[in-house]
Formats: C-alpha cells, sequence, structure tokens
C-alpha cells in the first residue's frame, strides 16, 4: 500500500509532530485499545510514527495524519497500532510469578474435582514468550499427574506479534533464559550455525491457541471459564476507568478460585474489585 505524495520532505512545522495531530493520535488509540498517551509520549509518538511514513513514503506529519483520518486510510489502523504499542517480553519474565504458579496454583488446582484441565489465559501474549512459558511449567506439572491436562489461550491486539508468536522462533540469546533442563526438552536448535535460533517444539506449540483480542472490547468472546490469568505490564497503558473495566472483566472470565497476574509496576489496591490480594501482583478469585 502506497501514498500518493511529493518526494520532497515535509518541511516547517510539518517536518514535526504537531500539539494538534498528537491530540487526534493520542485520543484515536486510546478509543481504540485503551491505551493512554499524555505529553509526556509526544516525542515517542514522533519518533514510532515516522516509521509508518517513511515506509509509505509520506513526507510530513499533517499528511500522515490527513491519511489516517480519511476512508482511504482505514487501512492504516492495524499498522499504526503496531507501532505505537509496546511489545516488551522475555521467557521466565518476573520468575516470582511462575514459583508461585508451581509451588502454589497448580497443586491447588490440580486437587479440585469436576475438571481435569487447567485453564490459562495470557492476555497480552507479544511474540509468544509468555505463554510458551507457561506451557513449559504446566508441561512439567501435568507430566508428574496423571489424568491432568492443560490449555493455553495467547492474545494481543497486534497481529504481527501473534505472527511471530505462531512461529515459534527465537533468537538463541533470547532464549538462555530458560533453564537448561527446559531448554533441552521443548527448544530446537538450528543446524545452521550462521543463523543461531531455537524453536518451540510443536507439543508445546500445540497447547498454545493463539487469537487476536482487544483487551477494551466490551465482550471477549470466551465461552470457557480461565483458571489463571497472565496480563502483566499492560494496564500501566490504561488510565484509571480503563484499569478497572479490564479488571472487572478479568473477574467474569475467572473461574471461582481463579488468580490474576499482574505486572510488577501495577497494583489493585486503588481500583474498585472483587479480588482478594494473595501476594505482591497476585490476586484470588474467592469461591
Amino acid at each position: 500500500m502506497g501514498y500518493p505524495a511529493s518526494e520532497k520532505e515535509g518541511h516547517g512545522d510539518d517536518a514535526y509532530l504537531s500539539d494538534r495531530d498528537f491530540k487526534r493520535l493520542s485520543e484515536w488509540i486510546h478509543a481504540r485499545i485503551g491505551i493512554f498517551m499524555g505529553p509526556d509520549k509526544k516525542t515517542l509518538m514522533e519518533g514510532r510514527v515516522k516509521k509508518r511514513m517513511r515506509h509509505l513514503k509520506i513526507p510530513s506529519f499533517r499528511q500522515y495524519c490527513e491519511f489516517v483520518f480519511s476512508v482511504q486510510g482505514k487501512e492504516e489502523t492495524p499498522f499504526l497500532i503496531d507501532v505505537l504499542t509496546t511489545n516488551k517480553t522475555d521467557f521466565f519474565r518476573e520468575p516470582v510469578h511462575f514459583e508461585y504458579l508451581n509451588r502454589t496454583v497448580l497443586p491447588g488446582l490440580a486437587g479440585r474435582s469436576g475438571s481435569n484441565t487447567i485453564r490459562v489465559w495470557s492476555a497480552a501474549c507479544s511474540t509468544g514468550e509468555e505463554p510458551y512459558t507457561l506451557a513449559m511449567v504446566l508441561q512439567e506439572f501435568v507430566a508428574r499427574k496423571a489424568g491432568l491436562d492443560y490449555t493455553i489461550l495467547a492474545t494481543d491486539i497486534s497481529r504481527t506479534v501473534l505472527e511471530k508468536a505462531e512461529q515459534g522462533i527465537y533468537q538463541e540469546e533470547i532464549a538462555a533464559a530458560v533453564p537448561l533442563s527446559l531448554r533441552q526438552k521443548y527448544l530446537l536448535r538450528s543446524r545452521d550455525p550462521e543463523n543461531p535460533v531455537v524453536r518451540i517444539v510443536p507439543e508445546l506449540r500445540e497447547k498454545v491457541w493463539l487469537r487476536r483480542l482487544n483487551l477494551i472490547a466490551d465482550n471477549f468472546d470466551i465461552s470457557k471459564e480461565m483458571d489463571v490469568i497472565f496480563c502483566r505490564n499492560v494496564m500501566i497503558y490504561f488510565d484509571r476507568a480503563t484499569q478497572e473495566k479490564l479488571v472487572q472483566k478479568f473477574y467474569r472470565h475467572l473461574a471461582p478460585g481463579g488468580y490474576l497476574f499482574i505486572g510488577h509496576a501495577e497494583s489493585l489496591s486503588n481500583l474498585k474489585t472483587s479480588f482478594t490480594y494473595m501476594a505482591p501482583t497476585i490476586y484470588k478469585k474467592d469461591g
């Protein structure tokens, strides 16, 4: 997709993101996916939008905004969302969560009656490191429990990161955070020394169901109640009203006795919620 514009570079005010266009774009991203970008994020937005301008050969911020808000600009929506969202993730990021999951949550879920399948949702899965980490932990656990199984729903707003997650291919240096014993079991190394990558084994990839989902949507279209939800380092980009709505939706989608894990910089303490605090950044739905 191209844009019929002059080859001349923008000049004057058009070479910079104006306050007016920053306001329009920040309101646009907030309305669509809930991310709040205050005035302190103007330079960040300017740098990221430039990537799309170069790709489309659009010479000025003003022209790019006119394009985005035009009828023809509807196709630009997923690409602009991609550049304006942050997709920072790692294998075994915030390891205390996985320790608590393995030590406390999973034994409790395994001991309940009525279901032999543990359902986990990675609600902002990015390029897949989090759901595949969860798959390793769960696979190790159920291997010791006859008759127990698990499924993982992994969702994100970005089609680009979901495509990467579906491939399950990562640079070896990124996978270094995975404990050696798990690397040997669940990561396949490339035979090409010029391309030091690893791939998640098919048995784990088959356990992760990847879906595009907008966390501010009114309806998540998820029919099964979840036992565990991971939504980490996402709510920090939302305003308080959006945070409260999201937490309430998570509560409804959790089974009684289910757990919510949030990021290390996040808290539910100032939000209206029915969750019970269990440990820093870990909450439980009573029942």
